[in-house]
């Protein structure tokens, strides 16, 4: 086993991840090294161990997994990293994309593909499916949304009103309402529930 594939998989779900560690540990070429409940958890797991590719899911708690893997970038360029998830929405993709990862996966892959990913990440390949690579493609035909804007977004989430996000943001009522108005736009809605559902299915915020 000295020539094994090292993994450490890292999910919140205790069912899910000794699920996924049973899979891998059936591969006679990989070996589990390690497994993680939390984002905290999972870089301490990724120190301690140095696996060779890390099965990450995005849902975590004390610390996310977007944010755990920017941590484990941090210390370690070369970490290979694939997201295993529920999120599919192209503003998730993008993000774990742009922090590094070397593969996006949704957790009703098959095993056979989770497997052939895992061994293709290993060997230095990216590997993005076919519905991943188009979810992003899709993206890049609609507008962004400023980092103020998405500021705003994130308080139309928790119910603020117009002055509230306002005042939250140390901003005028009609910039506030300025910014709301080009959320709309760039969404293609024409009121607030409709932009928090755009918002949701894309996966630019997230309500837990």
């Amino acid at each position: 086993m000295g020539t094994a594939i090292r993994v450490l998989c890292v999910d919140d779900h205790r069912l899910m991840r000794e699920g996924i560690a049973r899979i891998v540990g059936l591969q006679g070429d990989m070996t589990v090294v390690a497994e993680a409940s939390n984002g905290e958890e999972a870089v301490q797991q990724f120190l301690r161990h140095q696996p060779d590719v890390t099965l990450m899911d995005l849902q975590l708690p004390t610390m996310n997994g977007l944010q755990a893997i920017k941590v484990i970038r941090g210390h370690d360029t070369t970490a290979r990293i694939v997201v295993l998830t529920m999120y599919h929405g192209d503003e998730d993709i993008h993000r774990a994309l742009e922090a590094g990862v070397a593969g996006y996966l949704l957790k009703d892959t098959v095993p056979d593909d989770l497997i052939r990913v895992i061994r293709e990440v290993h060997a230095g390949q990216r590997s993005i499916p076919p519905e991943i690579a188009a979810a992003l493609e899709q993206r890049a035909s609609q507008p962004v949304l400023t980092f103020r804007e998405s500021q705003v977004l994130e308080l139309l989430a928790t119910g603020k009103r117009n002055k509230e996000i306002a005042a939250s943001l140390g901003i005028s009522g009609d910039t506030a309402s300025a910014h709301i108005k080009s959320i709309f736009v760039k969404f293609n809605v024409h009121d607030r529930t409709a932009a928090l559902a755009e918002a949701l299915r894309r996966g630019i915020i997230h309500i837990h």
